[in-house]
């Protein structure tokens, strides 16, 4: 059964698709375009293009593709000009359609090109691994790493439509879905307790029959926000919050070298950092660190580094995370399971602390 979810943004509104295959909403949205005379072309990785060969010719017939390496590393300055290069090739004018079909690499890196080549032009969203269903492909955010930090270039570019395809996550190793795990437990952390409790109870799987409404949840969760903060600009609070875990996680992913971790296994060590700042704030106890650590320990992720990282290095890091403020880090810290809070002026002492506590040195 096909479900939808509109992203409410006045005139960037757009829907989100729910489906098992979504093979035929495609070929339809494809046909939709090219009657039009708009050119659609593909952007994916060397993974999904042998894995998923059959999905690509299904939904996207002739479409031209871009296939670059998969993993962080595509998310720099030389694939993003590869991809501007193929773009240009491809004689795409201001109403051709780049479809970025992969997980949260390649709908980052795919929206960026689209937001910056010719000063934007129309992209959608089909995204491949848990990751990217329930977080990254929902929101507008774009953009690529560079030596100083995780996604300091980028835009807000909103896509056309984005489109689930449940099925997908079928070929996914358990590490990525491990991974994307990290992202739905944030959610119920940030916003809704009685899914955290749900994972609590039942951990999910790749075989669990709730997995689609839970993936769905998450949408839900994110566009909601989205819609009250599109741009991240509150004060306080507002789409800030979806970064629970991530000053932590960005430092860890940009000290220890982007690829050695996967993006939710450095969240879910930053998830456990974050708890334990909001334990030396005062607002949960030890036993909810407990429950948040077993949650993530439960769904096969690392709430300690593998090897020790220099404090140094990550609190480097941390100042140059792009949600500093007036030249002060802001982190997001919880008030309870399903609550969560923005916290500037944390001492340094304390952020130390708890990247010792998850295995940095000094």
């Amino acid at each position: 059964m096909v479900e939808d979810l509109t992203v409410q943004l006045c005139e960037r509104s757009y829907e989100i698709i729910f489906g098992a295959s979504l093979v035929e909403e495609i070929r339809a949205l494809v046909h939709k375009a090219e009657s039009k005379g708009r050119k659609v072309v593909v952007l994916t990785d060397t993974h999904l293009a042998t894995k998923q060969g059959e999905f690509l010719t299904a939904a996207f017939g002739e479409c031209s593709r871009c296939v670059v390496e998969p993993g962080e590393s595509s998310k720099s300055m030389a694939a993003l000009g590869l991809v501007w290069d193929f773009l240009s090739t491809q004689k795409i004018d201001r109403g051709g359609v780049l479809i970025a079909v992969g997980g949260g690499v390649i709908g980052d890196l795919g929206g960026f090109a689209a937001a910056s080549y010719l000063r934007g032009i129309d992209f959608i969203q089909v995204p491949t691994t848990l990751l990217a269903m329930v977080d990254s492909s929902v929101g507008g955010k774009t953009g690529i790493n560079i030596a100083a930090g995780k996604n300091l270039v980028g835009a807000f570019h909103q896509p056309q439509q984005v489109l689930v395809a449940t099925s997908l996550l079928e070929s996914l190793p358990a590490p990525e879905f491990a991974a994307g795990m990290a992202e739905v437990i944030k959610y119920g952390l940030l916003g809704d307790a009685s899914l955290f409790e749900q994972l609590e109870k039942s951990p999910l799987t790749l075989k669990s029959a709730e997995l689609p409404s839970v993936i769905r949840r998450c949408c839900g969760i994110k566009a909601k926000i989205v819609e009250a903060d599109e741009r991240e600009t509150a004060p306080e609070g507002g789409r800030a919050l979806l970064n629970l875990g991530h000053t932590f996680g960005h430092a860890i992913e940009q000290v220890s070298g982007y690829g050695v971790y996967l993006h939710g296994e450095a969240i879910s060590i930053g998830l456990a950092a974050a708890a334990r700042l909001s334990r030396k704030l005062g607002h949960i106890d030890d036993s909810e660190i407990e429950r948040v650590e077993s949650v993530l320990s439960t769904h096969v992720l690392p709430i300690k580094l593998r090897k020790p990282l220099r404090m140094a290095d990550l609190m480097n890091a941390v100042a140059r995370d792009k949600k500093v403020r007036a030249g002060l880090p802001r982190f997001v810290v919880m008030k309870a399971i399903g609550e969560t809070m923005t916290k500037s002026g944390v001492e340094a002492q304390l952020v130390e602390t708890c990247f010792r506590e998850v295995g940095a040195v000094d």
